[in-house]
């Protein structure tokens, strides 16, 4: 039986009579017993328990995962310049393996990813029961041995060499490649490699490091930085002390002292892919105290008709100035993506 049917058809002590008006008309009456109200009273009681726990469970795993990428997304960069391997399916496959860093395994024996012994470990041991009982684990001083000893597993064994001649931009085909090296024995280990690396837009740690844009190393002058200032609307108060601001007609927000876009992406519950898609950003970074972020897609156009631009200002910088995307302030000027104005070229902005 459906478990809403179970919840709310009548119970048997509910009684039902009906009686015949000299109208013809029928009429139903519906005791209640002292029973059915309790009965009722419990299982919605228990619903919104159930609801209410089962939200907090989901923040707080999302929350433990957000601590785990800013602990150990260093470490995977530094091992995908040293090893070849994606450092967005390092990240997943260790928050995977170790739950985020709250497994058994990781918390007493620092391995976050779940290698066994194997005849050749000689380094110190961790037992404890898994596909059969008291197996063996490599137990490490520290977690970012354990991530170094993953990257050499998959170097040194030949079943995995067959995965370092793919794009290591291309987390998908190495999600697959791993399952068909026979890594994993779970048939959806690819889905959930790539469920975890979309929801927390890890392939951002896969650019390489020329590809990185961010907005702390604006070179903006402040005759610019000072009209944007000035364009800007206050509109309501934001999260964890943010304020939220209107310019052009879209929200955005100021970075505080030590921010990055992480953390403003987590603060509004915006995914990191959306708000670097709102910015023209290739990459999360540092972004300068004081520094424009849009909550939502720039617009196709200003309000200001053009702009004269001045010493050492980029287009992008002159985007987030007025509020208007990337792509649309080339096409309005007839101009290649890259371009980079000289000082006194006047910019169509509408």
């Amino acid at each position: 039986m459906n478990l809403l049917l179970k919840i709310f058809s009548p119970p048997h002590h509910l009684t039902t009579h009906t009686t015949f008006t000299t109208h013809t008309t029928f009429t139903t009456h519906t005791a209640l017993t002292p029973l059915t109200t309790l009965t009722t009273l419990t299982i919605l009681t228990t619903i919104l328990f159930l609801s209410f726990f089962s939200a907090k469970a989901q923040t707080s795993y999302e929350d433990q995962v957000h601590a785990y990428i800013d602990a150990y997304k260093e470490i995977v960069v530094q091992d995908m310049r040293t090893y070849g391997i994606p450092a967005s399916i390092k990240l997943a496959q260790a928050i995977i393996e170790s739950r985020a860093g709250q497994s058994i395994l990781s918390r007493e024996a620092n391995n976050h990813f779940g290698i066994k012994c194997h005849k050749e470990w000689t380094g110190k041991t961790y037992w404890m029961d898994d596909d059969a009982p008291n197996e063996c684990f490599r137990k490490y001083d520290h977690a970012a041995k354990s991530f170094r000893d993953h990257s050499e597993f998959l170097t040194t064994r030949d079943r995995y060499q067959f995965l370092f001649s793919l794009d290591v931009q291309d987390y998908r085909a190495w999600a697959y490649g791993l399952k068909s090296a026979g890594y994993a024995t779970n048939p959806k280990y690819p889905d959930m490699l790539i469920d975890i690396i979309e929801r927390f837009s890890l392939n951002q740690y896969d650019l390489p490091e020329e590809a990185v844009v961010a907005v702390a190393t604006t070179q903006a002058d402040e005759n610019l930085m000072e009209a944007y200032r000035q364009l800007l609307a206050y509109f309501a108060p934001g999260p964890n002390n943010r304020k939220v601001y209107l310019n052009n007609n879209v929200q955005c927000t100021i970075a505080l002292e030590d921010d990055d876009l992480l953390k403003i992406a987590r603060d509004f519950q915006v995914k990191a892919a959306d708000l670097l898609r709102f910015n023209d950003l290739k990459r999360a970074g540092g972004v300068r105290e004081g520094q424009v972020v849009y909550l939502g897609k720039k617009k196709r156009k200003a309000v200001q008709k053009q702009h004269v631009v001045g010493y050492n200002q980029t287009m992008w910088e002159i985007s987030q100035v007025f509020g208007i995307r990337l792509a649309n302030l080339y096409r309005k000027n007839l101009l290649p993506e890259g371009y980079a104005p000289p000082a006194g070229k006047i910019l169509k902005l509408k």
